[in-house]
Parts: C-alpha cells; sequence; structure tokens
C-alpha cells in the first residue's frame, strides 16, 4: 500500500505484484460482503481496450502532459496519484514534475500494465514512485494522502462510478483537486459529455472548479474539489442521460 512520502524499493515492485496476481481473484470489483450499495449509472459503460491511449511521442509533441499537469497546479513535493495510469505517460512525467521530495503512485487494474509500468519504473530509476493494483470499485487509497488525482481517459470505463467516487474522496488532503481529462464523446463511446461528468460528480459531493477545451487534450480538463460532507450512498441519486445540467463554476469554461 502507498504512504505518502513512503515508497517500495523499486527492485521489490515485480515481486510484490506477482504476490498480488496470485493472492487475489481473477475477478475482484472491490465490493465486499456487506459494503454499502450505490445506484447504477443510467448510461452505458464504455468497456477496457486498451492500456494506451495514443503514442508518447504524439502526446508530447502536443504538449499534453505538461498542459494538463500546469493547469493542475502540480509542483514538486507533491504528492499524486495517476489512477488508470496504464503504461506509465502521466506517472514519469508526474514523477519529474513533482521531483524528489514528492510522490507519486501509479495505479491500474490491468496486472500486465501495473507490470510493465514497474519494469519501466526500475529500469528509468524513479525513486518517487510506487505501483499498486487497483480494484474496479475501489482505488483503496489511504485518506489525506494526496494533492492531486488523475483519472487521464479512465473513468468513462469505470463501471461503479457512484461508488468509485464516493470511496475515492477521503484519499485527497484539504485543498486537494481530482483532474479529469476525458473526449466529449456519448456515454459509452469512449468518452462522456461535460454536462454528464458534472452531474455524477456533484451527486457524490463534488465541486467543479474548473473546465477548459483544449486541442492538446483532444478532449477536455475538468478539475474538481471535495464539497461539504460526503452523502451517504443511499441518498446519491443518479444522473440521467438527458436533462442534466453543470453546476456553477468560478473555473475557465471553453
Amino acid at each position: 500500500m502507498f504512504r505518502a512520502h513512503t515508497l517500495f524499493p523499486a527492485v521489490l515492485v515485480p515481486a510484490l505484484l506477482s504476490l498480488a496476481a496470485c493472492q487475489q481473484p481473477a475477478v475482484d470489483d472491490g465490493r465486499e460482503k456487506g459494503a454499502p450499495k450505490f445506484p447504477k449509472p443510467d448510461r452505458p459503460v464504455a468497456q477496457s481496450t486498451s492500456s494506451t491511449f495514443s503514442t508518447e511521442a504524439q502526446r508530447d509533441s502536443a504538449g499534453e502532459a505538461n498542459t494538463v499537469m500546469d493547469l493542475a497546479g502540480v509542483a514538486p513535493g507533491m504528492s499524486v496519484a495517476d489512477l488508470g495510469a496504464g503504461e506509465g505517460y502521466y506517472t514519469v512525467r508526474l514523477s519529474h514534475r513533482v521531483g524528489k521530495k514528492g510522490r507519486v503512485l501509479g495505479e491500474d487494474i490491468d496486472r500486465g500494465a501495473n507490470e510493465r509500468l514497474a519494469t519501466r519504473v526500475m529500469r528509468e530509476e524513479l525513486e518517487n514512485v510506487s505501483i499498486k493494483l487497483g480494484r474496479p470499485s475501489d482505488p483503496s487509497l489511504p485518506e489525506k494522502s494526496f494533492d492531486r488525482i488523475f483519472l487521464v481517459h479512465m473513468y468513462h470505463e469505470v463501471g461503479d462510478p457512484y461508488g468509485f467516487l464516493w470511496r475515492l474522496r477521503p484519499a485527497l488532503r484539504p485543498g486537494g483537486k481530482l483532474v479529469v481529462v476525458d473526449v466529449d464523446r456519448p456515454a459509452g463511446g469512449h468518452g462522456l459529455p461535460p454536462s454528464l461528468l458534472f452531474c455524477e460528480f456533484a451527486s457524490v459531493g463534488y465541486r467543479l472548479t474548473e473546465f477548459v477545451r483544449k486541442p492538446e487534450l483532444q478532449g477536455y480538463y475538468a478539475q474538481f474539489e471535495a464539497a461539504g460532507a460526503r452523502p451517504a450512498p443511499a441518498d446519491i441519486k443518479p444522473c440521467r442521460i438527458s436533462g442534466v445540467a453543470p453546476p456553477k463554476t468560478n473555473g475557465s469554461q471553453g
């Protein structure tokens, strides 16, 4: 498990991932017996097809990662999480941005992607990075550990979005931000309309603080913070595909 300012030695990462693969069942959605029940999303959920969104060279030529990290205000010394890390495009670049005093967690539910990322972390000697195997419905992050949590081109694939967002909230430090990068497409088409995204996050107690459309992102940037008390699971109302309206925000609109 990741702890702020505590890392597994890089040489242990592959062994730990292999052990986790042996100990965990093939299908584990993170819902333990007796766990709270959350509403199902009133929309299609895109199926995961690849851990690679585009080539890293293409993304760098567009300035994607730097644009996102600048918008998110990522700075040296921060603790950040990259959920749905895949092959590590953001994990690696976040590592360089937060520096030696910062910490990065790369997490994915795909064991193969995690193992390849662990190999890359060792090869590139990224001593401020740790790797964790996630679960579809529960990222299982320690409380008050992260200044920024990134969901890049992955939220539309989360099958239990309300449960996922509800469990994710406590991991943010005071003033922490949750960052989503995605594509404005119909639900189920490997993207999500912004209005539906805003509604789902608001229903779990997140406030939109910034929304920007930029060509560098091949989509949009949305930033949220926790607002008020986390609602009880039974009080969460699912958003409908038609008729959803974005909450008010003082952030930038593109």
